[in-house]
């Protein structure tokens, strides 16, 4: 088996073990149920706290980068993906890292300097953390704690967990999965064609 297939298995996994969606209202609007990872809140890179809430109805690319990484021309993919796709509803999140290979030794200025220098970075890009061990940022935590194959720790950097419009994460792709891979691509689209959620549900804490 390629390592395209095993990486294409491991996404048609995650969309099979997807539960059913919840029905639509009269307007088309899904309703909305609490979504842990809408809860969380993170630093941007040029400073500030975002809370994830502000991204309820958007479909979500969730990438932890490095600027000294084999994998580092992604970017270019990353930032095409959000181009092409953002007026729909589209978003890519990523997250600077050190912990793989000591591949992000810079500071966050350096970090979005190079960014926008060399590929044009305007998605969301979030102060540097830890993705990974006892000290890793909330929502790394939660990601690796979600069963796999839709969760998972994460293996090294660029490595990609998708969140459809309700706020759950559907898939996890592995860092050799290119932002233009076709199998990533499909789910991008099967999830905008999904309904909006509508506000939650009163009573729910996200």
């Amino acid at each position: 088996m390629t390592r395209r297939a095993s990486a294409a298995l491991v996404t048609l996994a995650a969309f099979f073990a997807l539960p059913a969606s919840a029905p639509a209202g009269a307007d088309g609007e899904v309703a909305a149920s609490p979504a842990p990872f809408l809860g969380f809140e993170a630093r941007r890179l040029g400073g500030g706290t975002e809370t994830f809430d502000g991204y309820r109805g958007q479909v979500l690319l969730v990438v932890n980068t490095a600027s000294h990484c084999g994998y580092t021309p992604q970017f270019e993919g990353l930032q095409a993906l959000y181009g092409r796709y953002r007026d729909r509803g589209f978003s890519v999140l990523g997250f600077p890292s050190n912990d793989f290979g000591g591949q992000e030794p810079g500071s966050d200025r350096q970090i979005g300097a190079f960014c926008r220098a060399n590929y044009g970075v305007e998605f969301p890009m979030f102060s540097k953390v830890r993705v990974v061990g006892a000290d890793a940022h909330p929502v790394y935590a939660y990601l690796a704690s979600l069963p796999e194959p839709i969760g998972g720790p994460v293996q090294w950097n660029f490595q990609k967990y998708l969140v459809d419009r309700s706020g759950a994460v559907v898939a996890r792709f592995e860092s050799r999965v290119g932002p233009q891979d076709p199998v990533l691509v499909a789910e991008i689209e099967r999830l905008l064609e999904a309904p909006r959620p509508g506000p939650p549900r009163a009573g729910s804490t996200p």
